[in-house]
């Protein structure tokens, strides 16, 4: 047989009403109609699933995680982001605001020089595709010189073949 499945108390009953009544986000609200059926009506994990329709493991996991951390494991930033980021947006700005007035005067500017710097200022290595997303996310592009000359002229270049000396 299963155990009782029991939440601690770390909010009162008011608090948890208005938890679940503020919060946004579906499995946000799920979790937390979780830890109150645990705290008001302790009963075992299958039976708690059973009523909110959900699995006997998030019912395992978020008593758990609500047991050891409190209202904190349930208000957690949720699903995507950069939380993996080595820079914040703000720092990354900054780190590119030092080339533009570089790519303003004309001088070329290589995704090896930014990546070198970029390790530099983090300190550690990184892939080359980390700095390509770099640059996307600050709307830069690759440009590359064009093949030829756009003023050229092409009646000039074939009296220049004719005439020049032989090779």
């Amino acid at each position: 047989m299963s155990k009782v499945t029991k939440a601690k108390k770390h909010l009162n009953n008011v608090e948890l009403e208005l938890k679940i009544r503020q919060t946004v986000g579906f499995w946000r609200v799920q979790k937390w109609l979780i830890v109150y059926n645990a705290v008001n009506f302790p009963r075992k994990s299958e039976e708690i699933a059973k009523h909110l329709a959900v699995s006997k493991s998030l019912v395992n996991k978020t008593v758990s995680e609500y047991n050891k951390q409190g209202a904190s494991a349930i208000d957690t930033k949720g699903k995507g982001g950069r939380k993996n980021s080595y820079m914040t947006i703000e720092e990354e700005t900054k780190f590119m605001n030092t080339y533009i007035s570089e790519a303003q005067k004309g001088q070329v500017i290589t995704a090896g020089e930014i990546k070198e710097d970029f390790e530099k200022e983090i300190g550690k290595k990184v892939h080359k595709t980390t700095i390509y997303r770099l640059l996307e996310r600050h709307n830069w592009r690759k440009i590359v010189p064009l093949s030829f000359h756009p003023k050229k002229n092409k009646e000039a270049q074939a009296h220049f073949k004719k005439t020049s000396g032989t090779r």
